[in-house]
């Protein structure tokens, strides 16, 4: 696989111009970014989060950890972090654990945090463990219209 389906028809609905990057095999953002030689900070890492039966994906940079209080109060929710095997069900065209930032393309609500706001250029899973797609900006500024934006990050070590 290259692009997971759904993302391919987002990017295609929103006439995003677009490149899909080819890496070796890798199991996190981290090694995605030092395969592709690319800066970490500019990759839309997306993270399921639940709260009960309710779903959704925060979008944030690569290089941070989500502050799940945070986006908790942001949504009015009490979210958790998704437990990873529960995802092939949800991203149904992507494989286990490469989890696009286009969570509404799979009718999960959709938070993006403001860091990626401010980047020329940025990539994200294609639905694979050896594709990233980059976009610039602008286009990724549009693909993400319509969901709810917020500062919801740290930097540093998960506690």
């Amino acid at each position: 696989m290259t692009i997971a389906a759904r993302v391919e028809k987002v990017l295609r609905d929103h006439g995003a111009h677009y490149k899909i990057i080819s890496h070796r095999a890798t199991g996190s953002t981290h090694e995605s970014a030092d395969a592709a030689q690319i800066r970490e900070d500019h990759i839309a890492k997306a993270v399921v989060v639940r709260d009960g039966s309710f779903r959704a994906v925060a979008v944030i940079p690569g290089d941070t950890w989500l502050d799940i209080n945070a986006l908790s109060q942001e949504a009015a929710r009490d979210f958790e972090l998704d437990e990873e095997s529960d995802l092939k069900a949800l991203f149904p065209d992507c494989e286990p654990g490469a989890v696009p930032p286009v969570g509404f393309a799979y009718n999960l609500d959709t938070f993006v945090d403001e860091g990626l706001e401010s980047l020329s250029t940025v990539y994200f899973e294609a639905g694979d463990h050896t594709h990233l797609i980059r976009v610039n900006g602008e286009t990724f500024a549009g693909l993400m219209d319509g969901v709810r934006h917020g500062r919801f990050t740290f930097q540093g070590h998960a506690l």
